[in-house]
């Protein structure tokens, strides 16, 4: 890796640069270290390969029919009783 930084940056490199960048590999290791302790772990090309796919179409499961409708229950809120229900009964 320093000596593709030498080979790209021939004018600008340093002592301090190359110190710098030979610093960043043990922290890159470390993150590595702690990411895997944690149960990280990259996904390998067969994984991406097999996720990019496409999947078979599988038919949509059926849903159940519905019980038919009965004086109880109510097809929404557009259907409402009529005035002479003999549920309600007018007071005189």
């Amino acid at each position: 890796m320093i000596a593709v930084f030498v080979l790209f940056a021939r004018d600008d490199v340093n002592a301090f640069s190359v110190l710098g960048l030979a610093a960043s590999y043990p922290l890159y290791m470390g993150f590595g270290f702690v990411l895997a302790k944690f149960g990280y772990q990259r996904k390998t090309f067969r994984d991406l390969r097999d996720a990019s796919r496409p999947r078979p179409s599988t038919p949509a499961p059926e849903r159940p029919s519905r019980p038919a409708p009965t004086r109880r229950t109510s097809t929404g809120p557009s259907q409402h009783r009529s005035s002479n229900s003999s549920k309600r009964k007018k007071r005189h």
